[in-house]
């Protein structure tokens, strides 16, 4: 109470020294008229109303009327006015100054106001934008008080919700911020301001059902605001619920998507195989009357169904390794043409008589990959070129240099592929629709080939047109440190 009273007699004795300031530049200094003298007084106790408030402003008014009258209004040096007409004047003045001061007071409190409005406002703002960075219910409600106290410069936050039964702080514990006292406001169902205690309260409501409460120590907010926070929580809880729903409604059919495809590769993929090997064994175990080559023929048979089933499951297997990260690349730098060969060299029984064109630049610097991994890429993509294409057309494989990295590409001459599903085409076990039953494969291919590149450091991506072919590229980084030495 002591600093308040010290400053108000403070303020005071300032406004009757600029008084005294004024009867001194006026009385020593300028001659002027008794009217421009009133107009100086009027002038600084409109600037001290707006600065120190009513009551200084006031003070200095009585002062100044006296002043006023003392020194400048005749008889001079006397508190008596001779013109009746002064009189009138005199108190014109006095009311003048008295009125104004009000008025100048009123505006700056409603300045002051609006000013803190606004900033509650750009607080509000703030505290909505954080709340939509969280899409998980627990993670914010852990995060809501910490964000109240932050956001509106206050001591404490404490947030109970009525299903749960639980109470999320932050800041130093307040007694009165107990499990009850919150609880007491939910029933309440209206905000509390406990100015005594520095303490506010609200509701926090889903539409007019309340499901919870909020309560702040500190700084004292207003009743607006605080609707305005318990409204917010509210909407931001029901949003991070909404968003946990469709994450998982959006997991589930994922998942029942990737099913389905399993269930259809798998299907495709291992029928072919067991029933030939099932006919095969069925037929020498029946049949006692086969010569010897029809028996080695069924023989040859099971061996490459058992062969082709053997890949099928190790495909499946490598793909869970490169999702899982657990494939671990010895990376030197090789030349892209022993690439390119090892890659070839392992499809020749596939492509047989196809026609593969080259379109090599010379003088590419090596790239840094492992060479047991890289010519992998380079098979799937030729296999499902293969596949999905004419046999009579030829397949192209180019190469050029584009910054740190190399691309390569093959392109062939088949269907292309629609633009809704080049999106797809890179998922396990996505297979085109129209080719589906059509092509033997798993579906795999692609992703293995894709997450190779992407476990070397580069990226794969497809450019097709319907009717026209595809061309799938990929990068490779290049070795640096022979860049740099030549």
């Amino acid at each position: 109470m002591r600093d308040p009273l010290i400053n108000r007699i403070l303020q005071c004795a300032a406004a009757i020294a600029i008084v005294a300031g004024i009867v001194v530049f006026y009385r020593e200094g300028v001659s002027v008229n008794p009217t421009t003298v009133a107009l100086s007084f009027l002038l600084a106790i409109l600037v001290i109303s707006t600065v120190w408030g009513m009551f200084v402003s006031v003070v200095m008014s009585v002062v100044s009327m006296l002043a006023f009258n003392y020194y400048f209004l005749p008889p001079v040096g006397r508190f008596t006015v001779a013109d009746p007409q002064n009189w009138v004047a005199l108190f014109a003045f006095l009311v003048v100054s008295v009125t104004s001061s009000h008025l100048s007071t009123r505006a700056r409190r409603a300045a002051q106001h609006a000013s803190a409005r606004r900033r509650e406002i750009e607080k509000l703002y703030s505290f909505s934008q954080s709340l939509l960075e969280s899409g998980n219910v627990i993670q914010l409600l852990n995060r809501i008080p910490a964000q109240i106290v932050d956001t509106f410069e206050v001591g404490a936050a404490a947030l109970f919700l009525s299903d749960k039964q639980k109470v999320y702080r932050s800041g130093p514990v307040i007694p009165l911020l107990d499990h009850e006292s919150l609880k007491a406001i939910v029933a309440r169902e209206e905000p509390v301001i406990d100015a005594a205690n520095s303490l506010c309260f609200v509701p926090v409501r889903m539409g007019v059902r309340p499901i919870g409460s909020l309560g702040i120590s500190g700084t004292m907010l207003s009743r607006q605001t605080l609707e305005a926070i318990g409204t917010l929580i509210a909407v931001s809880m029901e949003r991070a619920r909404a968003v946990e729903q469709l994450g998982q409604t959006e997991a589930a059919r994922e998942g029942e998507r990737l099913r389905t495809a399993l269930l259809d590769s798998v299907t495709h993929a291992l029928r072919t195989p067991l029933t030939s090997i099932k006919a095969s064994a069925t037929n020498l175990l029946s049949n006692r009357g086969l010569s010897d080559g029809q028996k080695h023929e069924l023989l040859v048979i099971i061996n490459e169904e058992c062969d082709r089933l053997n890949r099928l499951v190790g495909e499946a297997a490598e793909m869970a390794q490169l999702d899982a990260g657990e494939v671990e690349l010895n990376l030197t730098p090789h030349p892209i043409e022993e690439i390119i060969a090892a890659a070839l060299k392992l499809t020749k029984a596939k492509l047989g008589n196809r026609t593969v064109h080259l379109h090599v630049s010379e003088g590419l610097p090596r790239v840094r990959v492992d060479l047991a991994r890289a010519p992998e890429v380079l098979v799937h993509l030729l296999e499902n070129a293969n596949q999905y294409s004419p046999h009579s057309e030829p397949i192209t494989i180019s190469t050029e240099l584009n910054g740190d990295f190399l691309v390569t590409s093959v392109a062939d001459r088949g269907n292309g592929i629609d633009d809704p599903e080049q999106s797809l085409i890179f998922e396990k076990f996505y297979r085109g629709r129209d080719q589906r039953f059509r092509v033997e494969g798993t579906g795999m291919g692609l992703p293995i080939a894709k997450a190779i590149v992407e476990a070397h450091g580069g990226s794969m991506s497809l450019t097709s047109q319907r009717g026209h072919g595809s061309v799938f590229s990929f990068t490779l980084p290049i070795d640096r440190s022979r860049a740099g030495a030549s």
